[in-house]
């Protein structure tokens, strides 16, 4: 797989509309039919569903970055920041973090995205972390980025 960082225009990127206008129809269509759905439930459903799709995405996210979070704390946190009831229940911080972070995604989709906001995502992902230098802002280190996969306390490279 080639990272965006490793393709030779970057960060100068092209597409080809007609590749990506079937996954758009498709993506569409679908985005429609929930937009219609939701409509016709009472309430409460409304509010689980709404749950139940930022819950997922926190989730599938966070797996991406390998990083595994409990369902049920992820949602409990995504009702209490709606101000919805919840059962109280202890959340880790990288559970709050994230739930925060979609919480204000699902609220200002539609705002422009800044890097105040980009920012503001950072600290609320990094909720509790003590152990990072740059929170909140660009990266100032002098050397380069590297990307690590996995657990790097099980590759031995701390």
């Amino acid at each position: 797989m080639i990272w965006n960082w490793q393709q030779p225009d970057w960060p100068n990127f092209s597409w080809d509309a007609a590749r990506l206008r079937k996954a758009e129809e498709h993506f569409l269509l679908g985005s429609g039919v929930f937009a219609g759905t939701i409509k016709h439930l009472v309430q409460t459903d409304q509010e689980q569903l709404t749950i139940e799709a930022i819950s997922t995405e926190a989730l599938t996210t966070s797996a991406i970055e390998g990083e595994i979070l409990d369902r049920a704390s992820v949602q409990s946190s995504i009702r209490r920041q709606l101000g919805l009831a919840t059962d109280n229940r202890r959340v880790k911080p990288s559970e709050q973090g994230i739930a925060e972070m979609m919480v204000n995604l699902y609220r200002s989709f539609s705002e422009p995205l800044t890097d105040e906001t980009l920012f503001g995502w950072h600290r609320m992902l990094t909720n509790g972390r003590r152990d990072l230098k740059n929170i909140g802002r660009f990266r100032t280190d002098a050397e380069p980025m590297q990307v690590v996969w996995g657990n790097v306390f099980a590759q031995g490279a701390f």
